[in-house]
């Protein structure tokens, strides 16, 4: 098969989100596991299945939330969140998004984020820019956290003794403004967008944040991302360019 641009690569990523967000505008999800504060629906493993199937034609190996069996090595790699924000989803709140990412060598090169709620198609390719739309985004310009709007959550497996929530306050409070929505790749957009201007997240997966980090990059932005572990955890700081995170 003949190599494809990364131009190439970011249709079929396009491609691939907007069928599945069509997919699930219609779609009545069912749980299928709801363990603490971990949510399983039937949505997510349809959406895998059908990214799987047109990504394929790539023939660049997929890491999914709903198949993680893959190593996370490959020299070239697809890291995909078929739908991230389930529980929203699952609940009727339209704060959930598609999201794709391009590897290589671990690092985020490409990335695709359909809100397929409001119909925002954000995309980037590190190097060649970012859209919303077909429309250019970048980054805002804010560089003083008192001016700034932080995007932020709570994973699943969040750490919610005393010790540790007082350590997440005193991390964030001097932001003017803490918006938590329920997806970390939908934070991410809205950083590449300037519509916020951080984002932080403390254990959260790779497929979560990685297509949401080449689009910030690609608008302008930068990050930090943690060391990924066997299962996929990490840490993550991105913001406009102009933030720091201390």
């Amino acid at each position: 098969m003949q190599k494809k641009s990364l131009e190439e690569l970011s249709v079929y990523a396009q491609s691939a989100a907007r069928q599945v967000g069509d997919m699930l505008r219609e779609y009545t999800a069912t749980v299928v596991s709801n363990i603490e504060k971990d949510i399983k629906i039937d949505a997510d493993k349809k959406a895998h299945e059908l990214i799987l199937r047109i990504l394929a034609e790539t023939s660049i190996p997929i890491l999914s939330e709903e198949d993680h069996q893959q190593e996370f090595d490959a020299e070239l790699q697809w890291v995909v969140d078929p739908l991230d924000g389930s529980l929203n989803f699952f609940r009727g709140i339209p704060n959930c998004v598609v999201s794709i990412a391009l590897l290589k060598n671990r690092e985020p090169i490409l990335g695709v984020v359909y809100d397929f709620n409001r119909e925002e198609m954000y995309t980037g390719i590190v190097g060649n820019g970012a859209w919303c739309n077909g429309k250019v985004i970048t980054t805002s310009d804010i560089s003083e956290k008192n001016n700034a709007v932080l995007m932020t959550g709570f994973p699943s497996y969040t750490n919610y003794s005393t010790e540790a929530l007082t350590e997440f306050v005193t991390q964030v409070q001097s932001y003017k403004k803490i918006r938590l929505i329920g997806s970390a790749a939908l934070s991410l957009a809205y950083v590449a967008g300037g519509r916020a201007d951080a984002y932080i997240e403390k254990d959260i997966k790779i497929w979560d944040v990685a297509g949401g980090l080449a689009i910030v990059k690609s608008a302008g932005g930068t990050y930090s991302l943690s060391t990924v572990d066997e299962k996929g955890g990490c840490s993550v700081f991105a913001a406009n360019g102009a933030l720091q995170q201390n």
